[in-house]
């Protein structure tokens, strides 16, 4: 897809929406928006949301609507430089001393030089979509180490100075809010929080993405889902493992078992937590029964 490709598809919010759904992702007129006025303004975009609610498949959807690579890092607890940004090849920098000699070597050179996803990105020599996934999962020093890169679209090598990027990135962050994020990093940011959706369009969603699901049954799972994820559970249940027990409950509805007990087999691919299968157990019959009727 050309650069003109990717303008005319968001030369709106309602552009946005009707690529996106042609994508199998279904995004209501606030996240569109919100799409819109990063891609239009070159703002990274914040998605802040319980776990689940769609938020990684928005940038992949993003990504494929705009046709171009995404490119995801994915954060953890004590993520540092070497492993966003680069590192040296330090076993290859000792060797091609060794086997210089008397010669002189540049053990900067780009060829012991390894990229991580964000160096990554700024050498690219096409645009990219990238991915900062779960940054709440890091600490505030990592975050400060992106403020360069969100602000500049650069980040600085001490061995070979500032590094801009050829072109200018689409950048998502995802965060569970396990932690507040820093200040410095929100206002860099196009922000939008991602609730989980109402029945009506969770069985939309569950349709688009599911194999081969009965919408009647897309709605009994969005009914049922609704009323489970509205109990005190450790673990409540996302979108996909909604789309995935629509799917499980189908496949043993056609192998013999009749809906309700379908429902109850399958409830390992919806709860995976087991203080929160023993929490809904005794009340399950019965929301599922209303959720059929």
């Amino acid at each position: 897809m050309t650069s003109t490709d990717a303008a005319e598809l968001a030369a709106s919010p309602e552009a946005i929406a009707a690529h996106l759904a042609a994508s199998r992702y279904l995004a209501d007129d606030s996240l569109a928006t919100a799409i819109f006025l990063a891609i239009r303004l070159g703002k990274p975009l914040l998605l802040e949301g319980a776990p689940g609610v769609g938020k990684t498949e928005a940038a992949k959807a993003v990504a494929e609507l705009l046709g171009r690579e995404l490119v995801r890092l994915q954060c953890y607890e004590g993520i540092d430089a070497g492993h966003a940004l680069y590192e040296w090849n330090y076993q290859r920098q000792l060797l091609a001393i060794r086997h210089a000699g008397e010669h002189e070597i540049d053990i900067y050179d780009d060829r012991f030089l390894i990229a991580r996803p964000l160096l990554q990105v700024l050498r690219a020599p096409v645009e990219r979509v990238l991915l900062v996934d779960e940054i709440d999962r890091s600490d505030h020093e990592f975050e400060a180490l992106l403020l360069e890169f969100l602000s500049d679209f650069q980040i600085s090598i001490p061995e070979r100075g500032t590094i801009r990027a050829a072109t200018q990135p689409i950048v998502i962050l995802t965060s569970n809010r396990t932690r507040e994020l820093a200040e410095a990093l929100r206002r860099r940011c196009v922000y939008h929080w991602i609730g989980y959706p109402d029945a009506l369009r969770e069985a939309e969603i569950i349709m688009l993405r599911s194999g081969d699901v009965a919408e009647a049954t897309a709605r009994a799972v969005a009914n049922a889902v609704q009323e489970i994820r509205a109990r005190p559970l450790a673990k409540p249940p996302g979108i996909a493992e909604a789309v995935e027990w629509a799917n499980a409950a189908t496949i043993l509805e056609k192998g013999g078992s009749p809906w309700p007990e379908a429902f109850r087999r399958a409830i390992g691919v919806l709860i995976k937590d087991e203080e929160d299968l023993s929490a809904i157990a005794p009340e399950l019959d019965r929301i599922v029964e209303e959720a059929l009727a």
